[in-house]
């Protein structure tokens, strides 16, 4: 071994070390606080967010009325079927869909898979129903209501 090496081999065991007692002094023995947030690692997820209701075209079966922007998004009522075209966000970004009354979503995965994900969303203990669907591409989001007795739907903003 040359004397190069050597002077490698002692550095990465020393960084190994260090990382060691770094992850050693940090560690807590509490639960954590769940509201506390991410902190540090929050900058990872900079560039994300959610799709701008504006991108987003709405075709819903029997026509219903109109969407209608308001501060929140984009409100939509449709009776059976509505279909999303979300436009090409540039990035991975992800479309937020609030209501009051069960729906529910289909949708494309992102990325290269060729897969299609469906969930049925229903209220949650505040009595509000959220749908997050992860957009990387031009895509097209189905909202169905079930009983076809109709729904309203804002894409939101956040």
């Amino acid at each position: 071994m040359s004397g190069r090496q050597k002077v490698l081999l002692v550095a990465l065991v020393a960084l190994l070390v260090a990382l060691w007692v770094v992850a050693v002094a940090g560690r807590r023995d509490d639960p954590g606080d769940p509201a506390a947030g991410p902190g540090p690692l929050a900058r990872l997820g900079r560039g994300a967010g959610a799709v701008d209701p504006a991108t987003v075209t709405v075709a819903c079966v029997p026509p219903a009325a109109d969407p209608v922007a308001t501060a929140d998004g984009v409100v939509v009522g449709f009776g059976a079927t509505c279909r999303l075209r979300v436009a090409d966000p540039g990035a991975l970004r992800t479309l937020v869909l609030r209501g009051a009354t069960p729906f529910e979503v289909t949708a494309r995965a992102p990325g290269d898979a060729d897969v299609t994900v469906t969930d049925e969303v229903t209220p949650g203990p505040d009595g509000a129903t959220v749908a997050k669907v992860a957009v990387d591409r031009e895509t097209e989001v189905v909202l169905r209501c079930p009983g076809g007795g109709g729904c309203t739907v804002t894409v939101a903003r956040s």
